[in-house]
């Protein structure tokens, strides 16, 4: 039996992403300190590729670019009422990677031990630390191999990440005598560290405190959701005292930390060089490209005397070795080139969207997105999200990530997009500070406020702004008194 066969054509393009073409694309996505490392790499494994040397010997550059250095931008601290323990800023710090609680410290006296930054070895870790100060203790071997166990098993933030009972099982301790171990290493310096939670944590530091305070500690062992929940009739009626006084003993919480380890342990730094200057002259904002560290390169002249010298010589497989290599620095010097072009080309777009910003302040962020800014330029989307991604701007305001101003419109009059989702976050935040905690606002409420600026915006949005910001619901916030 015959079988007719039959074939079909299909015709299709395909942009073939050569190892020259991912290398560009890869250049737009680095840091400006992973470039230099990239070309620095790039130099030692290409010997086409040479530094230029001197003025005569300099190739004119495609940009004009400037060198500028300024101070890191900080932003001041948020203070709350001295007179009034916030909670929800206490929790918030146990519950984000703050080092220590969000409110106004407490002040202290002359004569009291410097602080930890000042006592304690940068150079140390939280384990060493608690180490060095557990060889003073008079501890048994059986005591010691626990203790050291508990020790290897405290996080940054200064809490067991391991069951305790765990440790008392493999430990040849009882469970009372592997409970005063753990006692030891919690009055340790900082004081806390090795407990299994906050509560935990809070009442080892209310143990040893100055001034002792047994209706704190009650408040800590049994009221620490109601206090969270700033019930404070709740805690003084089940306690027998007033509301005042279970006020003003929550103050001394001020004096603890819900991560004690974070006094001691060192953060992983994260360095920023930022890629672009924004810098005023003349009432005019001017953007400058960062080509600190990038060195100006060019193809070695030596090699390309030694290829001419030599072209009638050369094997086809050396000749081709060559010839490879200097493809892959014509290449490299290219993509650098064009990767400087086309972050200036972004950052004087922004710059120019956003002028109200840089001479008034976040408040006037306007609402922007990547397209707006690959029309303006005259490229695809994507390559405008790869030269945003990781490059930052340091301007006259701060430091910001290029990202940053990217903002979707939401609200405005009639259901215009007239203020960027970042503004809105900030009017939103700025709403529940300025509220009653006697009458705290709902989402529905905040509606209603925006809604008097001409600003419509759904309650499920005003929601989502609130977790954002770790602001509990108005029924959490509210103090019951």
């Amino acid at each position: 039996m015959a079988v007719k066969m039959t074939q079909g054509l299909k015709q299709s393009q395909n942009l073939a992403m050569t190892p020259q073409l991912q290398q560009a694309i890869k250049l737009l996505t680095l840091t400006h300190l992973e470039m230099t490392n990239v070309i620095a790499e790039e130099m030692v494994e290409n010997p086409m590729l040479e530094e230029v040397g001197g003025e005569n010997d300099m190739e004119a550059p495609s940009d004009d670019t400037r060198e500028a250095t300024s101070d890191d931008f900080s932003e001041a601290p948020m203070m709350k009422e001295k007179d009034d323990f916030d909670w929800d800023s206490y929790a918030d710090s146990f519950n984000s990677n703050s080092s220590a609680p969000n409110m106004a410290a407490p002040s202290s006296d002359s004569d009291e031990m410097p602080g930890y930054e000042n006592i304690v070895s940068k150079s140390m870790t939280l384990a060493e630390h608690l180490e060095w100060q557990l060889k003073m203790e008079n501890l048994n071997p059986s005591e010691w191999k626990l203790a050291i166990s508990i020790i290897g098993n405290i996080n940054d933030d200064g809490y067991l990440e391991i069951n305790f009972d765990e440790l008392i099982e493999e430990s040849r301790l009882s469970r009372t005598d592997a409970y005063d171990v753990l006692e030891i290493i919690q009055r340790l310096d900082p004081v806390g560290c090795g407990s299994s939670n906050l509560q935990e944590c809070l009442l080892a530091q209310a143990r040893i405190a100055e001034e002792r305070s047994p209706l704190l500690e009650k408040i800590i062992r049994e009221h620490l959701e109601d206090l969270q929940n700033k019930n404070f009739e709740k805690i003084a009626k089940t306690l027998g005292v007033n509301s005042e006084q279970v006020k003003k003993t929550s103050l001394l919480l001020q004096n603890f930390h819900p991560k004690p380890g974070r006094l001691v342990a060192i953060p992983e730094t994260h360095y920023i060089l930022p890629d672009i200057f924004v810098v005023e002259i003349g009432g005019e904002f001017v953007v400058q490209v960062n080509d600190e560290g990038i060195p100006r390169l060019k193809i070695s002249k030596m090699y390309q005397d030694m290829i001419k010298r030599g072209a009638g010589h050369k094997t086809d497989e050396a000749s081709e070795f060559v010839k490879d290599k200097v493809r892959s620095a014509e290449w490299l010097i290219k993509s650098i080139q064009n990767r400087q072009r086309t972050i200036e080309k972004v950052a004087k777009t922004i710059v120019a969207k956003q002028q109200e910003f840089f001479k008034k302040g976040p408040k006037f962020l306007k609402p922007m997105v990547l397209k707006d800014v690959a029309n303006d330029i005259g490229m695809h989307e994507s390559t405008v999200s790869r030269v945003t991604t990781n490059k930052y701007m340091h301007s006259p305001l701060g430091t910001f990530e290029l990202k940053y101003f990217f903002n979707t419109g939401i609200g405005g009059k009639d259901g215009g997009a007239d203020i960027a989702s970042e503004v809105l976050k900030m009017k939103i935040k700025s709403i529940f500070q300025a509220e009653n905690p006697l009458k705290p606002l709902s989402d529905q409420k905040v509606v209603e406020i925006l809604a008097k600026e001409n600003l419509t915006v759904a309650r499920r949005t005003v929601t989502k702004y609130r977790e954002m910001l770790g602001v509990m619901p108005s029924s959490k916030r509210k103090e019951k008194n």
